[in-house]
């Protein structure tokens, strides 16, 4: 039987819980950056690489866990491994879902919090409410209007049996098998609040870095 689905909202600046599940955490960084015509992890904010802002991010949410999702060949890669386990995607170039379930392969905490590279705008406590929010075997994703935010979402260990089933099927998107993991009640949606939205602003582009 379907748990119910559950809607959960939080201030992004909440005070602490008293509990919090516990996390691992990946950064997303193996993508190819062909409409940025460079890799987006080197672009810096602040004087800081946006590999390592993030890594700095999830730290600062609490992840006891590293990892970082990077193509062998990314010159960054051994700065990297100084401060978290690199892994390569099993298929390469078939999109975020491979790096997310690389991740949760390895996972040794009951959640994983995901960030994309190139959201240079995302704060810590966007996870940390995240985390204050979700529950043994149950993440926690964003959604503004009918749009996951699956890149800078908490899953629990288990979805890698629901990824693992879209991987040999040949299905890569993350839009479907997140709706299906609420459906399932394995995520809980928080609608992504007016304050809050800018914190998706991602770099895809020149001229998105303003």
């Amino acid at each position: 039987m379907c748990r119910a689905v559950a809607s959960v909202t939080f201030a992004a600046a909440s005070p602490p819980a008293l509990m919090s599940i516990s996390l691992s955490a990946i950064v997303l960084a193996a993508g190819r950056s062909t409409r940025m015509g460079r890799d987006k992890a080197l672009l810096e904010v602040d004087g800081v690489p946006l590999w390592r802002r993030q890594c700095e991010v999830l730290q600062a949410a609490g992840a006891t866990e590293m990892f970082v999702s990077a193509r062998p060949e990314q010159p960054w890669v051994c700065d990297a491994r100084a401060i978290a386990t690199v892994v390569h995607d099993a298929l390469p170039d078939c999109g975020p879902l491979v790096g997310i379930t690389a991740g949760l392969e390895r996972a040794a905490q009951p959640a994983l919090a995901v960030l994309a590279v190139d959201l240079p705008q995302m704060t810590a406590s966007w996870f940390t409410a995240l985390a204050q929010a979700a529950a043994p075997g149950v993440g926690v994703v964003g959604r503004r209007g009918d749009f996951f935010e699956p890149l800078a979402a908490i899953y629990p260990r288990e979805f890698k049996w629901l990824a693992w089933e879209a991987l040999a099927r040949g299905e890569y998107a993350l839009q479907p098998l997140v709706a299906r993991a609420v459906a399932d009640g394995m995520l809980r949606v928080h609608e992504v609040t007016a304050e809050e939205s800018p914190w998706f602003t991602n770099w895809n582009h020149v001229e998105d870095r303003g």
